[in-house]
């Protein structure tokens, strides 16, 4: 056989077992991290605002709200957990 078919049949070889590698490279991808996040600022601006205002409402009128009264010092656990929770949505932002 010529050398020179030897030379194409390799390079087409090496052609598809990119191609092949690439493809699951992808599917790695996009397994992993999902492309559509549209829904995370959604959930992350309602969840630290919420926090938020749990601390503004604690600190102003918590002693008059029953069930705030009765956490007591949990409320600020309750705030600064649901602060930390918005962070740690955003980090899924894309």
């Amino acid at each position: 056989m010529p050398e020179s078919k030897v030379r194409k049949q390799a390079e087409t070889k090496k052609r598809s077992k990119e191609k092949a590698d690439l493809v699951e490279q992808r599917s790695e991808r996009q397994r992993l991290a999902p492309a559509n996040r549209n829904w995370v600022p959604a959930v992350f601006i309602p969840v630290g605002l919420l926090g938020v205002a749990w601390m503004v409402v604690n600190s102003l009128a918590g002693q008059a709200i029953p069930f705030m009264r009765a956490l007591g010092d949990w409320n600020i656990a309750i705030g600064l957990g649901l602060i930390v929770a918005c962070f740690s949505f955003m980090t899924l932002w894309k």
